[in-house]
């Protein structure tokens, strides 16, 4: 396994981040394991060097944090060897979905209070590594959740904080309200990135490579479109997908499964491992989040620690889904690329 800071933290992450949607019963067709499908694969991700676990609140209501909090117990590990990423935001319970429950979601202080001591019961622990909003709230003034998590902290509930699904222009305007009131601030982001979603890179990336926060890809695998079971000329009746097509896929997946398949022949891998590759390789990614139901699924993904790509695969892969630039990123561009009246007269 590969180690690095998470971001400008002095906490050191597995390269690859154990994530537990697929943890409880109750969400969507992803959750489906209980504590005995789900120990051994907590426990062969722990026995291959992985010490980084997120879940969160909403998986299976709850669920996805006690089966997870279980498994690391069992491993009888001091609890100093688990960084234990988790999140607040989606509704908690049944209830609050149906809205019998209006408290029991959002980012308020009241909610983000009671969700972290839940999760903290769920989880068997005494404090949340990396606490992080799972989304963003237009009902709530950011200040009020800022604070809310600064509270956390201070009372030693948790020890880092992070953001997932946000828009740049909100991470930024958090970044500096915490910095002025001289709260915690973001050490990380966690939002979606694979071979066929590269929405990050127009601002979300160079973000946190400006603000040196970690970058931590969800649905490396799009989920499971690039495993190689999708073609052009295959389309499976049964898995994930079928019954919850999501994340979505741009126009180019089907060009870049054929890619993948093809560098996976040439490397001797697999698809996904070369899709989780990629990730590896591009600079400002931290630590990829896999999932798995299924052992084999599991020793496969990780085993993508150990493929080092070319730098003509990384292109070959990189051009077939390149994103186009937008305004006003190719205007930014073309500025700095002229130093003259000359150069203009090139373009």
């Amino acid at each position: 396994m590969e180690y690095t800071k998470l971001g400008s933290t002095g906490v050191t992450v597995s390269r690859i981040c154990l994530g537990t949607m697929t943890f409880g019963h109750n969400f969507r067709n992803i959750g489906i394991l209980g504590f005995n499908e789900a120990f051994p694969l907590v426990k062969y991700a722990h026995e291959q060097g992985i010490n980084f676990f997120d879940t969160a609140d909403v998986y299976s209501f709850g669920e996805s944090e006690e089966i997870l909090g279980k498994c690391l117990k069992e491993l009888k590990e001091p609890r100093g060897n688990f960084v234990i990423a988790t999140k607040v935001r989606g509704a908690s319970t049944q209830k609050a979905l149906e809205g019998k429950e209006p408290n029991a979601q959002g980012l308020s202080r009241k909610h983000i209070i009671e969700a972290c001591n839940n999760s903290l019961k769920r989880l068997s622990t005494d404090y949340i590594d990396l606490y992080q909003f799972h989304g963003w709230d237009y009902k709530t003034p950011i200040e009020e959740s800022l604070e809310a998590m600064d509270y956390l902290v201070r009372q030693g509930k948790v020890l880092y904080i992070g953001v997932s699904n946000w828009f740049a222009r909100h991470i930024m305007k958090a970044l500096y309200i915490s910095k002025a009131k001289n709260w915690p601030s973001f050490v990380s982001l966690q939002a979606y990135y694979s071979l066929v979603g590269r929405d990050v890179e127009h601002e979300l990336l160079p973000l946190c490579k400006e603000e040196g926060l970690a970058f931590l890809p969800w649905s490396p695998l799009s989920g499971g479109f690039l495993t190689g079971k999708y073609t052009k000329d295959k389309k499976p009746t049964e898995g994930r997908r079928t019954a919850f097509d999501f994340p979505p896929v741009h126009e180019k997946g089907y060009d870049v499964v054929d890619e993948l398949i093809k560098i996976a022949n040439e490397v001797g891998a697999t698809p996904a491992q070369v899709a989780i590759a990629w990730l590896l390789h591009q600079e400002r990614v931290t630590s990829v989040i896999i999932g798995a139901n299924k052992m084999n699924q599991l020793v496969d993904n990780i085993k993508s620690i150990d493929i080092k790509l070319s730098k003509e695969h990384i292109e070959r892969l990189s051009n077939i889904a390149k994103p186009p630039k937008l305004y006003p990123e190719w205007m930014v561009e073309l500025q700095n690329n002229m130093r003259s009246f000359d150069d203009l007269k090139k373009v």
